[in-house]
């Protein structure tokens, strides 16, 4: 009965994604809408925006909870991985690593199956795949792992400015131990040099960690390239793949990737749960960061939660058997936004490259516009200006900057995270209600006043006081 009300779910959930007034069918979203006229939008942007003369932020009141669009921070679990959970939750609670009786038995059978899911995801070997518990610890066994243990021989890491912060952080941490790290810059479009990252290795390098998807700016990096580099200076090459595993094809094989994290909330499973690809030929050799019972292929001591690796594996089979639909849905939507804020709004920019991309992550900066003002007078919006691991600080974001952005716009920037239960009604809330706010947050800016009149803010030379 669980099994068919989680199937029942999960085709309601993706099935609100149609609508009859808006007449769009999702499977044949890319190709209908490009055949079929403009759709007459239930309320235009500007009689969106007539609706309140006069906005006070205190009298906007939210019924139910927000539309969610930060799929970058977290995806709602698929019903259908709740299903495959339930039974390791409730009947089936055996430690999967005791080998004495039927329930260590039954738990450590359903780990197994769910590392093999996993592992054919990446195209990798089952005996490759670790458990952790999410990709922070993923990315800190990988960094520091490699490094710690060839570092009696080689004690340089290179990796990049807009990496995430576990990976910074972990270099940071390296560097104290008497490592050298090379934190490569990115271009404007926010992928790297190749040939600086040639440049950068060096004999003494054991270790590059690039991220294959950034988290904020949804930019791919040229992963195979960087991938066959590392291979022919025989290199180790880790890369952190939360945003990319599930959403675009990854390969380990095929790219030469010698080290992946991966994390279970990022594709529609559990939180909690991660895992550390690690390539077993030719093998790459760590030093276990945390001591136990040495669990894992001893990389990893402490016992696996089975119906969390349960969770994790049915979301990566899932992931894998809906790759491509997933990804048609999610770019008609991601379009849809984009051109709708584009016809009504100007000074709009797309941060990162808009072809290299991923397009569920979608970061736009919106000149003349405080982003934290943005966001909330757009509470009934679930949306961020960057990373959830560093939203706490009002600093720009470090990877805005990386890629040369302006102060003002770095401040100005928002992140739209659309994912497989994002639905057309949701993306044309969004972005007439974006719309609205730009517009009446441009009328109350000076700046804006001044550009309107055709002055070139660069070349105004501002007094002290």
């Amino acid at each position: 009965m669980q099994k068919v009300l989680g199937h029942v779910q999960a085709h309601v959930l993706r099935t609100r994604a149609t609508n009859v007034a808006v007449g769009v069918v999702r499977h044949e979203a890319t190709t209908a809408a490009a055949a079929q006229p403009a759709v007459k939008f239930a309320a235009t942007s500007k009689e969106f925006r007539e609706r309140q003369v006069r906005f006070n932020i205190k009298n906007e009141q939210t019924k139910g909870r927000p539309l969610y669009l930060d799929a970058q921070a977290t995806t709602p679990m698929d019903p259908r991985v709740l299903d495959a959970m339930l039974p390791y939750l409730t009947n089936y609670y055996g430690n999967p690593h005791s080998r004495t009786h039927a329930y260590g038995w039954e738990s450590e059978t359903a780990v197994e199956k769910a590392r093999e899911q996993v592992a054919n995801l990446i195209g990798a070997e089952t005996k490759e795949i670790i458990f952790t518990s999410g990709a922070t610890e993923s990315n800190n066994i990988a960094v520091k792992g490699v490094a710690r243990f060839y570092g009696t021989k080689k004690k340089h890491v290179v990796t990049t400015q807009t990496e995430h912060k576990c990976v910074l952080d972990s270099c940071r941490a390296l560097e104290n131990e008497g490592f050298t790290v090379t934190y490569l810059p990115v271009q404007t479009n926010g992928i790297i040099d190749l040939k600086q990252l040639e440049e950068a290795l060096t004999p003494e390098t054991s270790l590059v960690s690039i991220m294959a998807v950034n988290n904020e700016i949804g930019v791919k990096q040229p992963i195979d390239e960087i991938g066959r580099l590392c291979k022919s200076r025989k290199v180790f090459f880790h890369t952190d793949a939360a945003q990319a595993v599930g959403k675009i094809p990854m390969d380990v094989n095929a790219m030469n990737i010698d080290l992946m994290s991966i994390s279970g909330h990022k594709i529609y499973g559990p939180k909690g749960v991660g895992a550390l690809y690690v390539r077993r030929r030719p093998r790459v050799r760590l030093e276990p960061i945390q001591s136990g019972g040495g669990q894992e292929r001893g990389l990893r001591s402490g016992t696996v939660p089975a119906s969390l690796a349960v969770g994790l594996g049915a979301a990566a089979e899932l992931s894998q058997q809906e790759m491509e639909y997933d990804k048609k849905w999610i770019d008609f939507l991601s379009n849809r936004l984009v051109d709708r804020l584009s016809k009504a709004l100007t000074h709009v920019i797309r941060n990162g490259d808009a072809v290299a991309t991923y397009n569920g992550c979608l970061n736009l900066s919106f000149a003349y516009v405080e982003g934290e003002s943005l966001l909330m007078a757009l509470k009934d919006v679930a949306l961020s200006s960057g990373s959830a691991c560093t939203s706490a600080s009002l600093e720009p974001s470090y990877v805005l900057r990386a890629i040369g952005a302006d102060e003002d716009l770095a401040h100005s920037s928002i992140r739209f995270g659309l994912g497989r239960f994002t639905t057309v009604e949701e993306v044309d809330y969004t972005a007439d209600k974006c719309i609205k706010h730009v517009e009446r947050l441009r009328e109350m800016s000076p700046l804006w006043e001044m550009v309107q009149e055709g002055i070139d803010l660069k070349s105004i030379q501002w007094s002290q006081h």
